[in-house]
């Protein structure tokens, strides 16, 4: 019998090393695992910053290119705009000279 409570105090008692050394290990793993996760959140974190800032530059440089472009359009335009319109007051402007004051002093009336 004494052995038998020998036997049992000492299984109990390994039972609990044990189980100290499982919690020990499960807390090393548990804070393992968290500066692993903020680590690599942080990893996260930059990348998307990085991210972000090149799609910023990506749309900041389309930007401006659309409004350059926009500006030759407009500068084009009003070029055509403004020859046409020289054209076409060259063609109403009446000839100032008539026929009479193209005509020579001795075949005048």
């Amino acid at each position: 019998m004494k052995k038998l409570i020998l036997t049992t105090l000492v299984a109990a008692l390994a039972l609990t090393a044990c189980s100290k050394e499982t919690t020990n290990n499960a807390a090393d793993t548990a804070q393992s695992a968290a500066a692993d996760t903020a680590h690599n959140a942080q990893a996260v974190a930059a990348e998307a910053e990085a991210a972000a800032s090149a799609t910023a530059d990506t749309v900041s440089d389309a930007a401006d290119r659309g409004i350059e472009n926009a500006t030759n359009t407009a500068q084009a335009a009003a070029d055509v705009v403004s020859d046409a319109a020289s054209a076409t007051a060259d063609a109403v402007t009446p000839n100032t000279a008539t026929a009479e004051a193209q005509a020579p002093e001795d075949q005048k009336y």
